[in-house]
This record gives structure tokens, sequence and C-alpha cells, in this order.
């Protein structure tokens, strides 16, 4: 039985999350803390095995609160947060930076249009971060090496990189990014599985943590090497080839395997238009979403990597990628920088 801690200063939200969790019959509500203050506490008291957080509560906010359960007493701990601002989005990366594993949408009510797939969400996050075994991790030091510029590309090597990435991915990607040398000379697409509302939160949270640039994918952008392109709310990522220059395509085309936009779609887009010039990673993720895309990339000769499970919070997307036979690489995602600075070199 997961027991779960609710965090909710609103007794209408925290009773209909109360009512979501309770209906589920591996599932069981502990508790309830109306503020950051007695999430602490309580999370000493009952030792939930997860821990919902709301963001803006009185006393003490989801960031603090998060900031303190990790470092007296570690739980799992997924962010509910409604977005509804600039100020609680950045706090709300803030408590993914300080350890929280993952963030939902916080449930508008059954009449919603839209409450059965974010409650389909919210249970199927929760049900898999119950099971994570949390410790704090810090990010390697990244060294002197992300100072490196004018790295130097081989004509007619790899000319792209695409990632694909879901739970844990927005830590994953702040580690990943922020051993990057500010000279890469690629490209970088992502494909981060995240509620909606929340993707400029993402990428304003990893400005922060890399040299890079990082941004919002636009529809017919020039790809420039070294920049992170990220795919916005509700559009596939792909990629196009006019007069030898890449550029980026957003496509409002159905969703993949419920997801807009699809790890699967990016990769097969590099498959078609640059073959052997791409190179696609999956890291940390529930589901396989990335997996048949990265065979399809492999196939046309591109270079393809994944997380290794130890790194991963969890290992769905990688794993079923290696299932497939779509990988050429597993690495830790220590090590990860480091690869593809060298397959952009060599």
């Amino acid at each position: 039985m997961i027991k779960v801690l609710i965090t909710e200063d609103s007794d209408v939200v925290a009773a209909l999350l109360r009512a979501i969790f309770d209906a589920e019959p591996d599932m069981r509500v502990v508790g309830r803390a109306s503020n950051g203050r007695e999430a602490v506490t309580l999370v000493h008291e009952l030792k939930p095995d997860i821990v919902t957080m709301d963001i803006r509560m009185p006393v003490m906010d989801g960031f603090d609160a998060t900031r303190m359960i990790m470092a007296t007493d570690p739980r799992p701990i997924v962010v509910v947060s409604s977005s509804v601002d600039d100020e609680e989005l950045r706090i709300t990366f803030r408590a993914i930076d300080e350890g929280a594993l993952a963030v939902i949408e916080k449930p508008r009510g059954p009449h919603h249009p839209d409450f059965d797939k974010i409650r389909e969400e919210l249970v199927e996050t929760v049900r898999a971060m119950a099971e994570v075994k949390v410790v704090r991790r810090r990010r390697p030091s990244p060294g002197a090496k992300i100072f490196q510029t004018k790295l130097p590309r081989r004509s007619g090597a790899c000319e792209v990189i695409g990632i694909a990435c879901s739970t844990g991915g927005p830590q994953a990607l702040a580690t990943l990014l922020g051993g990057m040398p500010v000279g890469f000379p690629l490209p970088i697409l992502v494909v981060q599985h995240i509620s909606p509302g929340f993707v400029g939160g993402l990428v304003s949270w990893l400005r922060g943590q890399t040299l890079l640039d990082v941004c919002l994918a636009g529809n017919g952008e020039p790809l420039r090497d070294g920049t992170v392109f990220v795919a916005p709310d509700a559009f596939h990522l792909e990629v196009e080839r006019r007069d030898g220059q890449l550029f980026a395509r957003l496509s409002d085309a159905p969703p993949v395997e419920r997801f807009r936009p699809s790890g699967n779609v990016l990769f097969q887009a590099l498959a078609r238009t640059c073959g052997a010039r791409a190179v696609g990673g999956v890291l940390t993720g529930m589901g396989s979403d990335g997996a048949a895309g990265l065979v399809a990339l492999h196939d046309a000769g591109g270079q393809t990597f994944a997380q290794d499970e130890e790194s991963s919070v969890v290992y769905g997307m990688p794993g079923a990628a290696l299932a497939l036979g779509a990988v050429d690489r597993v690495l830790p995602l220590a090590r990860i920088p480091a690869h593809m600075v060298e397959l952009a070199r060599n």
C-alpha cells in the first residue's frame, strides 16, 4: 500500500486529491498538510511513501518545504502546481533543483474536460515515484571543460543531436547540459514530457544551468550550433532541410502513444532528414516513447545512446530502447556530456 501525504492549502483541492488517491486500491492518504511547515513535521511523524507538494502556501512555500524534507527525512516528492504565473514556475523548478522528482498539473475538478487525463497522469506518476529510492545526488562539478570554445567539427560528420526524456528529465537535462562546453558545435533538440503550461518554466530554469543557449523551438527556425531547442506544448518537434540548412519544424499531428511532443516523432524525423549524420539519446522516463524512433535512427546509420539504469529516476524509456536493440552505448548520466562532445568531434 502506497502511503500518500498531501500538502495543499486549499481545502477543496486537498479533498479532490484525497478522493483521487483513495479511489486507487493500492494507495492510502495518511495525512494532509496545509502549509510547508506542517509537511516537514508530518513527513517525520507519518513516514509516507510519497509527498504531493503544492507551491504557493502560507507559512512556508513548496520550495522551502522540499528543501527541508530532502535535508531531514528524504522522501519522493511530486510537485502539484497550477502553473498560474512566472513566479510560481520559478519556485516550482527550484523545488525540482532541491530534489522533487516530477511536476504535475493540479486537477481542476471532475467536470473539467481534461480531468480524466490529468487524474490518470497524477496517479501513474505518484505510483511510479513511490518506488524511487531517494538519495540526494549533487550534480558533478563540470570543471574547466565547459569553457572550451570553437570545438572542431569534422566536415560530413554529425550535424544534430536529439534527446527524449520524461519523468526525472528536468534534473537529467540540467546535469547533461550543465556539463556541455560553451563552444559545443551542434544544435540539440529536446522532447521532454511535462504537463501543459510548464515547459516555459523549464526552459527558463535550464538557462540557469548551462552555458549553452536554451530556447523553445519555433516553427521554421534555423538550427544554430550550441543551442538547445525544446519542443513546445502540444507540438511535435521535427527537422527539415532547405538549401543544405537544418530547420525546426513544429507539427500538430495527432499524439503518438498519447504523447505530443513525441520522442518517436523526433527520432524518425532525424532518421529521414539526417540519417547517419544524426545522434539520438533517451534519458530517464516512464513508458517507452522514443524506443521505436531510436530504432529507425539506428537503422539509418545514426549514433544512439541511452542513460543507464542506476542514474535514471525511472528506467522505462531507456530500458525499452535497449530491449529493441536500438542503443549503441549505455552510459551513466555524468558521462553523457563527454560522449556527446566526442561524437561531435569524430
